[in-house]
């Protein structure tokens, strides 16, 4: 146990570890509260967009292409990793993009943030849900745009054998699987509170 807890840590990990348990604890007080309020006389229940079951379909097919960059990645197959990064970052794009219809849908119902308690707490925790999304999408960008300036094999070899870049892409695929396994936890609780 001693040997758990004085073993040296890596600090990117160990700092996105800690990022990750904050963002947790930020989900669960907001689910916490959401039930807390729901018992109120004024509270109505929003059908979600039916679009948030696309952007569903859509993340987590990100994440098996994401894990398939990361396989190729290890195998130095830098070609089908390119394309598969490229795949998980154009996905994570589209998701962004069928979160921001699903609100336009309520905007035309006449529903909004300060409509009701519920809408505002549709509208927080897929905000702030899309917040991390977007971080996700920029570190994807980033190593998406370094996979594509190392066209020659030797270059990406020479990139791939090197420590740091190891280690961003396995943060990168941790922060991202998070991300996709929030969402899902997020969207099954508003579909059992709220329905289709």
């Amino acid at each position: 146990m001693s040997n758990f807890i004085t073993r040296r840590r890596e600090p990117k990990r160990f700092a996105l570890w800690l990022c990750i348990a904050g963002s947790m604890i930020l989900f669960a007080v907001l689910l916490v509260a959401y039930l807390v309020r729901k018992g109120g006389a004024d509270w109505q229940v929003i059908p979600l967009p039916k679009v948030f079951l696309a952007s569903t379909a859509v993340i987590l097919a990100s994440s098996l292409t994401l894990h398939i960059a990361n396989r190729s990645f290890e195998h130095e197959r830098f070609v089908q990793y390119r394309l598969y990064m490229g795949t998980t970052l154009f996905l994570g794009v589209l998701f962004v993009l069928l979160q921001v219809l699903g609100w336009r849908e309520w905007v035309s119902q006449g529903i909004y943030l300060q409509t009701n308690p519920s809408s505002s707490f549709l509208y927080v925790l897929s905000g702030v849900h899309l917040l991390h999304i977007l971080i996700g999408v920029a570190f994807l960008g980033i190593a998406y745009t370094e996979a594509v300036q190392r066209k020659p094999y030797i270059d990406f070899f020479i990139y791939s054998v090197n420590p740091p870049n190891q280690l961003r892409i396995r943060l990168i695929t941790l922060y991202w699987h998070f991300v996709d396994v929030l969402w899902l936890v997020v969207f099954l609780f508003l579909l059992v509170h709220h329905g289709m």
